[in-house]
């Protein structure tokens, strides 16, 4: 998973919630409700991460040429390491990795069912737009998380190389012929919307995450620091448009 730009420009500040902050993994989950909220940041995560695998997998059945299906097939690598070292985290803190991912499976099963690309261009665009906005929202999060688990989170959020080659790729197709570009647009606009729709139902459905999100387990992290979280998320969102050469 990636953000190419980390681009939410100002994320929530982690010194905005010093008793968690602050804290390792060993001190904080003593909270049974801030240990609750990890266990499924790091499920929803590791599923995301499986999820990516297998559709980057598929992609590169798409790719037109040779040289295209290795570089997503070392992608694929990489967000599958990424699922490893999440999974690893889950049982060293005696969380079984399958039902920690269980109750986030169908959510994202249903968007990758409800967003499947019709051609290699739209998978680019959605690996590009869609995975980009998760890894947005999981940033933010990660500003509240104990030290320990913060480190895991934003190292697994590390760029694949996907979000330049995504770039490269769509720039090249619009410049060969400029109808491309209106179609595509379009697909992203729907990819914003339903990634948003997708997280925030994950969250609602979650009341360790919400938790976290809205106060308690998070000081300080109002419903207003949410509004606003989502603001940055959607600024970011018309940055990777601008980078693709679509429009918001």
């Amino acid at each position: 998973m990636e953000t190419p730009d980390h681009a939410t420009d100002t994320p929530a500040d982690p010194s905005a919630t010093p008793q968690i902050a602050t804290q390792d993994w060993a001190t904080a989950a003593t909270d049974p409700q801030y240990r609750a909220a990890v266990v499924d940041l790091l499920g929803a995560l590791a599923y995301g991460e499986l999820a990516a695998f297998e559709r980057l997998a598929e992609d590169a059945k798409l790719a037109p040429t040779l040289g295209d299906k290795a570089e997503l097939a070392k992608m694929a690598a990489a967000e599958f390491h990424h699922f490893e070292q999440l999974t690893e985290r889950l049982t060293a803190v005696d969380e079984e990795p399958t039902a920690a991912m269980e109750p986030f499976a169908k959510a994202l099963d249903d968007f990758h069912r409800q967003t499947a690309p019709s051609d290699w261009l739209e998978g680019l665009v959605k690996a590009y737009v869609g995975d980009s906005i998760a890894s947005d929202f999981y940033r933010e999060v990660a500003a509240r998380l104990d030290t320990d688990t913060r480190s895991l989170v934003l190292s697994v959020l590390d760029d694949t190389g996907h979000g330049n080659f995504a770039v490269e790729k769509v720039r090249a197709a619009i410049e060969a012929d400029p109808r491309v570009g209106g179609r595509l647009a379009l697909w992203a606009r729907r990819l914003m919307g339903e990634a948003l729709s997708q997280a925030q139902r994950v969250v609602a459905d979650r009341d360790a995450l919400s938790t976290m999100l809205v106060g308690g387990v998070a000081d300080g992290f109002d419903l207003a620091e949410v509004g606003r979280m989502f603001s940055r998320i959607t600024e970011a969102h018309t940055k990777r448009m601008a980078a693709l050469g679509l429009a918001a």
